[in-house]
């Protein structure tokens, strides 16, 4: 698979590469030297698509995007950021802290109008950006009308204004995001860990419902937050917390599938969200240059259709999950 293959984002246009990064770690768990040779590894492997957030180490990661992507031309990326997690409030989540839900509370959910206009021009700054390409509402689970009264329409306006050209929400969840695809007029969703080799919650509803509406589905987090990135020890994590038996047991059947066809189970993991046509990118959050290289690599890796169907005939994947091409 081509990780480098430009794929349009609902109707807008615009285009991203299959393999883009996601900026937790650029933001939280590396050092800035770290961050800064990471994001460059990914600009000369030929990445496009750039995801980041307020959040993410309360506008560190926006801030060392700004500082490699603005020494680059703007035509040869493609970035997304967020609104809806307001650093104006006291206590954001400190550098270092794991993303997930014991680690973000501190961070309000705002999503009033005013506001995400302000978090937004905050997010230009720290990026040195004049526009941005796509603009998500964060973490909209628990707030829907607040969100659709207040941050969709903030958002309509920039996009109608061409200051982005594509909107969307992104969040942990598929049921909110199918409630926000019915109620808005959406080009694409970021989605974490709910469509991978070990949770396809997404797919009965919410990625067909997205195929129908040309909403582009981008897949935060397809390693389900380390576990499918890990050597499956007691030690691994599922969805940002400590994995529990069955689905370290599921995980280790996946990887003897994976052994016998001679692929890494990063791999299949990684590739195998792109057998829906609603996929258009997955943003795995790489930490080190090295990590950068490897979902490279994992992309790149020639994978069996031998593979998938012995999946599916162990259980391991239901009977309907597409398959790569």
């Amino acid at each position: 698979m081509d990780p480098l293959e430009l794929v349009e984002i609902g109707n807008t246009g615009l285009r991203v590469s299959r393999l883009g990064i996601g900026g937790v770690a650029i933001g939280r768990t590396s050092t800035a030297e770290e961050s800064y040779g990471t994001l460059k590894r990914c600009v000369e492997l030929g990445v496009r698509y750039f995801d980041t957030a307020p959040l993410y180490g309360g506008g560190i990661s926006e801030e060392r995007y700004g500082r490699v992507l603005s020494a680059i031309p703007r035509s040869s990326f493609t970035i997304s950021t967020k609104v809806g997690r307001s650093l104006e409030a006291p206590a954001p989540a400190p550098v270092g802290a794991v993303i997930g839900p014991d680690h973000t509370n501190d961070v309000p959910y705002v999503y009033d109008y005013d506001t995400v206009m302000r978090v937004f021009e905050g997010s230009l700054k720290r990026l040195n950006l004049d526009d941005v390409d796509i603009l998500l509402i964060h973490d909209p689970d628990n707030h829907f009308q607040e969100a659709m009264d207040g941050a969709y329409k903030a958002l309509s306006e920039l996009r109608s204004q061409g200051v982005v050209k594509a909107i969307g929400a992104g969040m942990n969840q598929w049921e909110m995001e199918s409630r926000v695809a019915r109620e808005g007029d959406f080009d694409c969703f970021l989605l974490a860990g709910r469509y991978t080799l070990l949770d396809q919650q997404a797919l009965p509803e919410f990625l067909p419902l997205c195929q129908e509406r040309n909403i582009s589905v981008i897949i935060g987090g397809p390693y389900n937050s380390g576990i499918l990135a890990s050597d499956l020890s007691e030690s691994a994590t599922f969805n940002y917390r400590p994995a529990q038996r069955e689905v370290l047991e599921q995980a280790l059947r996946c990887k003897e599938v994976c052994d016998r066809h001679g692929v890494p189970l990063k791999a299949a993991a990684l590739q195998f969200v792109f057998g829906h046509p609603a996929v258009t990118a997955a943003i795995p959050g790489p930490r080190t240059v090295s990590e950068a290289e490897e979902n490279f690599q994992m992309m790149s890796y020639s994978i069996p259709a031998a593979l998938w169907e012995e999946l599916r005939h162990e259980g391991l994947l239901p009977a309907e999950a597409p398959s790569p091409a």
